[in-house]
């Protein structure tokens, strides 16, 4: 009997018995998970709530509880001859107050102490392989995994990526419980699921919910396309398994966002299918290897896409090329836009460092970028990107202000940059903008900021600048460098 004759008999059962729910069970497929009942006259679907329990009953035991001590220092205070006022050695009350007066000149010396961060897990592997979040494990000196069965295991880290907040541990073990892998591009959006963890350090816990939205971006996060869902995630879920209603793992939860550092419905987990990706070069090598490019990007709006001829907001727009790097080798160029990657479409800026991230250095890629009004093709050999980014140390530039030009229909008032301007920003030229009003202030252009290119042109002084302008059909984009950032900025001409 297949589950849509058991819903046409439960639903006629459901009728006949008063809707006394007595039949909940027929209205699940084979899998346990819960079936729609054919639509209404009026088009709705109707759905029991799901049954949670055979889940918990199957998969619980796979989810572990995670504690990671860390050493730290503190200050403690020491003993000290020297008291808070003057009393001479010879004075019969200097050794009491020597040993009873608070003294707050006494100096202080380190002292090891220690704090510990508490998560949870799950087991991939019977013989003692588990997956967490890098953030519950990162600086532990000593990790300590506790089964649903009351066992204490000592785990050994071995390894973990902060990129994607992916982190494998191994106990020494046999014959555990594991859990089962789904695909995460299965899901929909609506579609219910669950969470085991333990929040604040309650054990075995299980919250349900359903997928708010799936390839969320969060700032910082350039690598990991978020399941948002509103399942009750808190401190202490954190590297806990995010279950389908199939009982198969498909995110691991993450993080929350909070104004008060609990629940408030809006949770975030990384796919699976990613940290499994993480999770065997982990394993394998103990590290992450990634591919890279070598460009600063933007995400494409409509002003933008106008800017540059294209029919709609789409792919990667490039704004700044590392100097020897694999795209500067290659002849990618600001203003290109990256529209896919190997025949995979780029839909978005977030979707490259992914794609690129996905394939191992020195591997051969083909891009079709958007240059100039024509679609080409580029080929580029992937560098291997650096395990930590380090930042730029540099003061952002201040350029001087020579001879002022002013364009008053875009509401700028330009100067080219000084010879020592263009050494300290390592450009060949540029615009300074002294003043920003008008139609340049609405679009968010500021004082100080340097335009360094028109659309995809080059400008390197006000005659190159007057020749883009005139050369623009009602819509430009400058590219502006703004202190240690490069970006384009839609700007209409009135």
């Amino acid at each position: 009997m297949n589950s849509y004759t058991r819903v046409a008999i439960a639903s006629a059962l459901l009728l006949a018995l008063g809707g006394c729910g007595k039949i909940e069970a027929l209205f699940k497929d084979d899998k346990g998970a819960p079936v729609a009942v054919p639509a209404k006259a009026d088009g709705s679907v109707a759905m029991l709530l799901p049954d949670f329990t055979q889940l918990v009953e199957r998969e619980g035991p796979a989810v572990v509880n995670i504690q990671a001590v860390r050493a730290e220092t503190s200050r403690q205070a020491t003993p000290s001859n020297d008291l808070p006022f003057p009393v001479p050695e010879d004075d019969p009350f200097y050794e009491f107050f020597r040993r009873y007066m608070p003294n707050p000149n006494q100096q202080q010396e380190p002292q090891p102490s220690e704090s510990v961060s508490f998560g949870s897990g799950f087991i991939l592997s019977a013989d003692g392989y588990i997956l967490t979040n890098a953030h519950v494990v990162a600086g532990g000196n000593q990790i300590k995994v506790m089964l649903t069965d009351k066992r204490e295991l000592r785990a050994k880290l071995v390894g973990l990526d902060k990129r994607t907040d992916v982190a494998v541990l191994k106990i020494d073990a046999a014959n555990l419980p594991t859990v089962k892998i789904g695909p995460p591009s299965a899901l929909k959006v609506g579609e219910w699921v669950a969470a085991i963890g333990a929040p604040f350090g309650f054990e075995n816990t299980v919250t349900a919910g359903i997928v708010s939205a799936k390839g969320r971006s969060l700032p910082d996060e350039s690598y990991v396309p978020f399941i948002q869902t509103d399942v009750a995630i808190n401190p202490g879920n954190s590297g806990g398994p995010l279950f389908n209603l199939r009982g198969e793992v498909v995110g691991i939860n993450s993080q929350i966002y909070s104004r008060s550092g609990g629940f408030m419905g809006i949770s975030f987990a990384i796919p699976i299918d990613i940290a499994m990706k993480v999770a065997d070069q982990l394993k394998s090598n103990g590290k992450v290897s990634r591919g890279q490019l070598g460009v600063h990007i933007q995400e494409v709006t409509q002003e933008l896409a106008q800017s540059f001829g294209l029919d709609r907001p789409r792919g990667a727009l490039v704004v700044r090329v590392e100097p020897n790097g694999p795209a500067s080798r290659s002849g990618i160029q600001v203003g290109d836009i990256i529209l896919r990657l190997n025949g995979q479409t780029v839909e978005s800026s977030r979707d490259l460092p992914r794609m690129v991230g996905d394939q191992p250095p020195g591997s051969r890629i083909k891009l079709g970028v958007w240059r100039k009004g024509n679609e080409q093709n580029v080929e580029a050999t992937l560098a291997e990107l650096a395990a930590e980014q380090a930042a730029s140390a540099s003061e952002p530039a201040t350029p001087s202000q020579p001879q002022s030009y002013q364009f008053g229909k875009l509401g700028l008032t330009l100067a080219e940059l000084t010879a020592d301007d263009k050494q300290t920003l390592g450009v060949r030229g540029g615009l300074v903008i002294q003043k920003a009003q008008g139609p340049a202030a609405q679009a968010g252009l500021t004082n100080g900021d340097v335009i360094i290119g028109l659309n995809q042109t080059e400008i390197t002084n006000i005659a190159s600048f007057e020749r883009a302008l005139s050369a623009a059909n009602g819509n430009i984009a400058l590219l502006v460098r703004r202190q240690d950032s490069t970006l384009f900025v839609p700007l209409r001409i009135n």
